[in-house]
Formats: C-alpha cells, sequence, structure tokens
C-alpha cells in the first residue's frame, strides 16, 4: 500500500531523535516532507469529484478487521470491487452485510453531521464510494487529492489500496495514474473521525469534531514532468526569490521559466539533479506590495516542458522590530478576531464555500474593521485563506496542538510535525499569512517544552519569512491589592510574536470594573498580542440592570469595554484576536443559554450582531491609520 505519512521509525531516523530521546528538541533537523505536494492544486485543472456519495456506517470497523483480528471477512470489505446487487442475485449463496451502490446517498464534501438526524454525534468509521469516468491519455499523470478528511483516511480504487492519511485539517495526495481505468471507477474512502489520548488534536477539545470529508475531492492530472512545489515571495531585503522543484522521470536538468506579466519580469534557468531551481531577482519599482489596504495580487507562473504552473500571489513583509510588528518595514495594529471553520447558519457542516468564506471574512473586514483573524485551532480551507489574501486580511494559521497532547509519545511529535509542514507548505505563497502558530494554552513541562521548541524550529526550517508564535498560559499573583498576571513561559524565548489568552472577568471571580487594574508583566522587548479574550451572550437576552448577569449581551458589552481598557495599558500590545467571530458548535457547552454552542461570538449563528460587536468595532476604528 502506498502511504502519505511516512513511519515513525523513519521520521524519527530523519530528525536524528530516538525513541528514548522524543521531547529533546533538534533545531537544526529537517522536518518531514510529504510527497506529493502539488502546490496550488485548486488551480490546477482536473476533474471534481464533489457531489452525491453513497455512505454507509462501520461503528465497529468491520471493513477494517475481521471478528478476531486479521483481515476483515469477505461480507464486510466496503472498498471491495464488486456489484453486490448482482453477486447476490445469482443465487450461488454469496453473502455480504453491506451494499454500497444501495446505501443512502449524500453531498460532499460536507461533514456527517448533517447526513440524517442519527449521525448527529456519531464518532468512528464510515465510508464512502462513488463511481466516476475516466479517459486515460499517454504521457500524462493522475493524482487524487483531498482538501481534508477528518481523521484518519483510507483510500482504495478500484478495490485497491491506494494510501492513508492521519490528520483532519490539511491536504494529501496519492498518484493513481496506473489503478485507473478506462471507462468506470470505482472509488470508496473510509474515513474515522474518532481521535485518542495520542492525537493531535487530542479527543478533549471546545469545539465540534466534524466527522468526514470536509474539503474538496478532486482528481488532478499532470504532465508526467509537473512542478510540484513551488515558493515565490519577497525577502526582507527587497529581493524576489523564487524556489521550485519538478517531480517526473525529466526533473534533473530540465529548462524552467518564471513569469509575472504584469511586471513584464521573466527568468528562466535549468534544475540540478534533484529538480531543484532556485533564483533570485531585483524586485522591479512597479511592484505594489499587499497590505490590508491595498491588497494586490499578481499572477504567477512556472512553466517546465508540458507543465504550466500558476498562482496568484501578492508581495509583502512581515518582521518585528523590538515590541514592533512591521508590515512592509512598517508598524502596524493587529486588529483582529478568531474565527472557527464553520459557515453562518443553524445547521453548520463544515463547508466552506467561497461564499461562505467571504461572508464571514466580510463581516471581520468590512463591520468589524479588523486587518487580522485568527484561524483557530487549526489550519482552515484553502477558501478561507484565499478569501483573505483577496480582501486585504493578515492571518495567524495554527496547528491543533492543543491542551493535553500527548507530549512524551513519539508517534504525536511525528504527527504534528506532519501536520506543520502540511500546512505551511500548502500555503507559505499566501500573502496573508503573517503567522504560524505552534500551539494554544499547552501547560509548561520539560517534555512539552522540547516538543514545542522542535515545532518552532520545523516552522524556521519551512518559511523563514514570517513570524513564529502559540498562544501561552500565564501565572496569577495578587500586588498592591489587584491581580498580576506573570508570562513565564519559557517557550516564549522561541516565540517572534507572544500569545496570551485572557478571560478576567468571564472565568474566575473577577469583577468587571476591576478587570482594568490587572497588571500584566510580560516580557518587554517581544510584541505581544492577545490571542484570545471573550465572555458569552445569547444573542437577543437583554439584562439592563446596573450589574448584568453572565450571557447577556449588556454583560458581553461590559467585559469588551472593561478588557479593552485593561489592554491599552500595556505597552508591548500589539494587537487582539477576541474569541470568537461567532457562535460556534460545542458539544461540550449544554447549559440554557448554550445548549451545544460556545456563545462567545461577537454574532450568533445566523450572523446577528450582538451589542459587543459595536464596542469592539469602535475600538478598531480608533486603531486605523496606525493608532495605537
Amino acid at each position: 500500500m502506498a502511504r502519505w505519512h511516512l513511519s515513525i521509525i523513519a521520521i524519527l531516523s530523519s530528525v536524528g531523535l530516538s525513541l528514548g530521546a522524543v521531547g529533546k528538541a533538534q533545531s537544526g533537523a529537517a522536518p518531514p516532507a510529504p510527497t506529493p505536494l502539488l502546490v496550488a492544486a485548486d488551480l490546477r485543472p482536473g476533474t471534481d469529484l464533489s457531489g452525491p456519495w453513497h455512505y454507509s456506517v462501520d461503528p465497529y470497523r468491520a471493513g477494517l478487521a475481521g471478528f478476531h483480528g486479521g483481515e476483515p471477512n469477505a461480507s464486510e470489505r466496503r472498498w471491495a470491487d464488486i456489484d453486490v446487487g448482482a453477486t447476490m442475485r445469482k443465487g450461488d449463496g454469496a453473502m455480504f452485510e453491506f451494499d454500497m451502490d444501495s446505501a443512502p446517498i449524500t453531498t460532499l464534501p460536507a461533514s456527517w453531521l448533517t447526513h440524517a438526524a442519527e449521525m448527529r454525534y456519531y464518532q468512528g468509521l464510515v465510508w464512502y464510494q462513488r463511481h466516476f469516468q475516466a479517459a486515460l491519455q499517454n504521457g500524462k499523470r493522475v493524482f487524487l487529492r483531498l482538501g481534508a478528511a477528518n481523521y484518519k483516511t483510507r483510500i482504495y480504487l478500484n478495490g485497491t489500496p491506494v494510501g492513508e492519511h492521519e490528520g483532519g485539517f490539511t491536504p494529501f495526495a496519492f498518484e493513481v495514474t496506473k489503478l485507473l481505468r478506462n471507462g468506470d471507477n470505482q472509488i470508496t474512502i473510509g474515513v474515522d473521525s474518532a481521535v485518542t489520548d495520542t492525537s493531535v488534536p487530542p479527543p478533549v477539545t471546545d469545539w465540534e469534531n466534524y466527522g468526514g470529508i470536509t474539503r474538496s475531492i478532486r482528481l488532478i492530472e499532470t504532465a508526467d514532468t509537473y512542478v510540484d512545489d513551488a515558493w515565490v515571495r519577497l525577502t526582507r531585503n527587497g529581493a524576489l526569490a523564487i524556489d521550485a522543484h519538478l517531480d517526473g522521470p525529466r526533473a534533473a536538468g530540465r529548462s524552467i521559466r518564471f513569469f509575472i506579466p504584469a511586471l513584464g519580469l521573466s527568468r528562466a534557468g535549468t534544475t540540478d539533479a534533484n529538480g531543484n531551481w532556485r533564483t533570485t531577482i531585483a524586485a522591479p519599482r512597479a511592484l505594489e506590495r499587499w497590505s490590508p489596504e491595498r491588497p494586490r495580487l499578481y499572477d504567477v507562473a512556472i512553466e517546465a516542458g508540458d507543465d504550466r504552473w500558476r498562482d496568484q500571489i501578492g508581495f509583502r513583509t512581515i518582521e518585528t522590530r523590538g515590541s514592533e510588528i512591521l508590515l512592509n518595514g512598517r508598524p502596524i495594529f493587529l486588529r483582529g478576531i478568531s474565527l472557527h471553520e464553520e459557515e453562518l447558519g443553524v445547521s453548520p457542516a463544515r463547508v466552506i464555500t467561497p461564499a461562505a468564506a467571504r461572508a464571514l471574512l466580510t463581516e471581520a473586514k468590512h463591520e468589524l474593521h479588523a486587518n487580522f483573524v485568527r484561524l483557530a485551532h487549526y489550519p482552515h480551507d484553502e477558501t478561507m485563506v484565499r478569501a483573505a489574501d483577496a480582501l486585504g486580511l493578515l492571518v495567524w494559521s495554527e496547528v491543533p496542538v492543543y491542551w493535553r497532547i500527548s507530549w512524551g509519545n513519539p508517534d504525536t511529535l511525528a504527527t504534528a510535525r506532519r501536520m506543520i509542514a502540511e500546512n505551511i507548505l500548502r500555503d507559505r505563497n499566501r500573502a496573508s499569512i503573517a503567522i504560524w502558530s505552534i500551539a494554544n494554552e499547552t501547560p509548561i513541562t520539560d517534555a512539552r517544552n522540547g516538543f514545542l521548541t522542535t515545532l518552532a524550529a520545523d516552522v524556521r526550517r519551512l518559511d523563514d519569512t514570517r513570524l513564529v508564535s502559540a498562544a501561552l498560559l500565564t501565572e496569577r499573583s495578587t500586588a498592591n491589592g489587584h491581580p498580576v498576571m506573570t508570562m513565564t513561559d519559557p517557550l516564549a524565548a522561541q516565540l517572534d510574536v507572544m500569545g496570551i489568552n485572557t478571560y478576567n472577568g468571564w472565568y474566575g471571580d473577577d469583577r468587571l470594573a476591576d478587570v482594568p487594574a490587572i497588571e500584566w508583566r510580560v516580557p518587554a522587548d517581544k510584541p505581544l498580542i492577545f490571542s484570545e479574550l471573550g465572555a458569552d451572550a445569547k444573542a437577543g437576552f437583554h439584562d439592563a440592570r446596573a450589574m448584568p448577569q453572565k450571557f447577556s449581551e449588556e454583560y458581553q458589552a461590559d467585559y469588551y469595554r472593561q478588557t479593552l481598557a485593561m489592554a491599552a495599558k500595556i505597552p508591548n500590545l500589539r494587537g487582539l484576536s477576541p474569541w470568537i467571530l461567532k457562535d460556534f458548535r460545542s458539544p461540550r457547552r449544554q447549559n440554557a443559554f448554550q445548549q451545544g454552542w460556545n456563545r462567545k461570538g461577537l454574532m450568533s449563528e445566523t450572523g446577528q450582531h450582538k451589542l459587543a460587536f459595536d464596542v469592539l468595532t469602535g475600538f478598531y476604528r480608533g486603531k486605523e491609520d496606525g493608532g495605537r
């Protein structure tokens, strides 16, 4: 079976780790690189396999193993290339526990939570199957690419195993050229949403686990030798740098050419023995830098033989200087908001179409006056980051290293490293991405410190043009009669930007009137972002008393007023991404106001603005045009 992921032993060997040394930082070791990459695959021609699929639940995972282990029984192999109905009608005694051709039909991509009422809280294995037509062409290669499926995925084509992938939020692809048939083909995909204590993320979260195939499913056709990876960026010294990698039998010593037609820019070269090509070009004076105010994107192309790779790329620099964050060399305050990957509506299925992405991001950009979004707590659909590119929103992108990660487990480290690589290699051509985040709210231990130091080193190896951050925890004490929040996390030394989540006045006993007096003791030589702050409110629930109760819109609005007053006193605060733009599904939240929703949104799940929306909007208007 072809496998997307490296074996754990191979990964540990490649990074210089023994099974007993996991957690020790190996900053000089290269992170794992998935292959094929098919960077900017969403812009390549191909066959869209979205649409109707048959599905079948498999709660006992009988399609993977028999009663006593070993191979699954023939009667349970949902991926078999067989017409069950026709075989049964022969009357020769054949019996099956499934018939995919007669199974219920749903539309993909979409989480199975909305397939049927009984699927709402299902966690486990679901099989999907459909047929499609293919016409094979000599000299062409075909890849099957999924934008994401949550959480473990197994793919079969015409009854033959194709590959496996672990992780619910990053893309993966397999070459299927030799498995395709002219004419009818059957594809089966098994997706298992169950996570364990060694998964990334772990089982305990504060968001909905949307099991299933939640992003695009495409067959992508390329030349026999094609551009598998390309990275085009503006370096901090003002030059254009281009890296490209060809994959195929004629990758070495191949002529290659790079274009930006709108700038009249062209550069030719030849790949090395490994199919790699690198060049640096002085940036033309006519190049307009991307910014939230002017999100200029350029059509970019690379040609190599019969293959033409293209993308739409903006050029800008992001860096820090002391406690400042600099965009294109100028200080910027990040007026942000956090987002989960969940569309507006009463029954979201994690279907982030271009329209759904724009609906969410337009609220942030044009209604809230934001210039920044934190896409939490995992890599979002590439549709979302492309929309951020076009609208002019800077992005904090993170992997789900969250809460109770198994820090000492080598498999967990390998999974997290692979996710970092898949996320960065997919999106490092996106101008909007400013910050790669490696963790959220993780308690400090030696094992955790080593784990996250390794991830930070991976980020810097994969992309040295952006900033590294994490949402950190703080310690609380009292001095002179008021609370003191202190940053003592040693991980801060590995970061460019410190992120802190603060909920004083919501969790705990702090009165809202006392919040502005809270003192923050954090390193002064680095920029700080309040990566989360917030309070729940049920849209439409009001309490006009002088001291409104929690979950009222009035309480949430006052929480924002007092917390923003507190934030204004922190000298090196350079941004906010309050929690959160809209109410989102969270099964752990079950009081009368929540009923399965986290209500910290500034909007309801259907888009109704709460009073706090206007409070934050007013604050951000005061921060526009460089205001501090």
